[in-house]
């Protein structure tokens, strides 16, 4: 099968595009190479694609005209590209045209494909608002842009089944870690902290925030399986992450024990949208896909901290 994955040359996109190929799809990569965090950091992801034999285009979804610089033949599209995260210096604009705009113009391209291709949307809990503990079915609060911007992109998705003009899904991850995770979210940040003796910054009151910390190779695991489920995953969103729940204070001291040291902490203001508690509710996803996530948080963190230390 031919594979488009977008957002290839990002944290989760770039596991996703290895265990396709790995899985002996032909996977051809989209990325726009943002500067939202150091590009240098994705050209490291890229190269370890390249390495695969995985071809990476370098395209914007909102720039370019999609239907002359993307394979006309795909099976399936694998939509991880957007703005990402909660940050004050991101504007409503680039979460706009990134998010909705974006999707929508790989929407249209698929109506040009020679194929009809079964569309994965990747999305996040943040959907759910302040607290995400719910099945699917659960009416979404979203309390940021991102958040906000990626429902949106969601039901674009989704309004394409309605219509009957497209096979799609849409994935709903939560706090997803571990090797390549962007350098602004916890854990990189943290081990970096911790090895470079720098002071991390904690938003006030987020040590006492839940989450379902969820190993990215999990997360790949439930994103692949729905190659050959296609008729009963379409028009669904499913939930993917880890049941379990664990403070960031439990994660800090994880962290800190792994790489044997005190990491200094540098209280900020509270973040504005941030979320106060996630837990993956996967029961869908259970019967559905046979989704079963196993790493535990610790096993986890040290291939986190072990990916780290080979790279930087």
């Amino acid at each position: 099968m031919k594979v488009l994955v977008t957002g290839a040359a990002g944290f989760i996109g770039s596991h996703t595009a290895e265990r396709l190929k790995e899985m002996g799809h032909e996977v051809v990569g989209v990325d726009n190479f943002s500067p939202y965090y150091n590009v240098s950091l994705k050209k490291l992801n890229a190269n370890e694609l390249h390495v695969k034999g995985i071809e990476l285009l370098n395209i914007d979804l909102y720039i370019d005209e999609l239907i002359e610089k993307l394979p006309l033949d795909v099976d399936y599209i694998f939509h991880f590209a957007a703005h990402p995260g909660i940050s004050k210096s991101s504007t409503f604009e680039e979460y706009l045209v990134n998010n909705i705009v974006g999707t929508h113009k790989l929407l249209q391209f698929t109506e040009r494909n020679i194929k009809t291709p079964f569309f994965i949307n990747i999305a996040t809990s943040s959907i759910y608002g302040l607290e995400a503990t719910y099945p699917e079915t659960e009416v979404p609060k979203p309390a940021s842009y991102y958040g906000v911007t990626k429902l949106a992109a969601e039901q674009l998705v989704l309004s394409k089944v309605r219509e009957k003009k497209l096979q799609a899904c849409s994935l709903r991850l939560y706090s997803v870690y571990g090797p390549r995770e962007r350098p602004d979210k916890l854990y990189t940040k943290l081990i970096d902290c911790g090895i470079n003796n720098k002071s991390f910054p904690l938003f006030r009151g987020s040590e006492k925030h839940l989450r379902s910390f969820s190993y990215v190779q999990d997360i790949v695991d439930g994103i692949v399986s729905i190659i050959g489920k296609e008729n009963i995953c379409n028009g669904e969103i499913i939930n993917l992450g880890s049941e379990t729940e664990s403070t960031t204070a439990e994660g800090i001291a994880t962290v800190e024990d792994i790489l044997e040291t005190k990491i200094d902490m540098e209280i900020k203001p509270v973040r504005e949208g941030d979320q106060s508690r996630t837990k993956a509710n996967i029961n869908k996803a259970r019967k559905l896909l046979n989704y079963n996530p196993q790493t535990t948080l610790r096993k986890g963190l040290e291939a986190h901290v072990a990916w780290y230390k080979a790279n930087f």
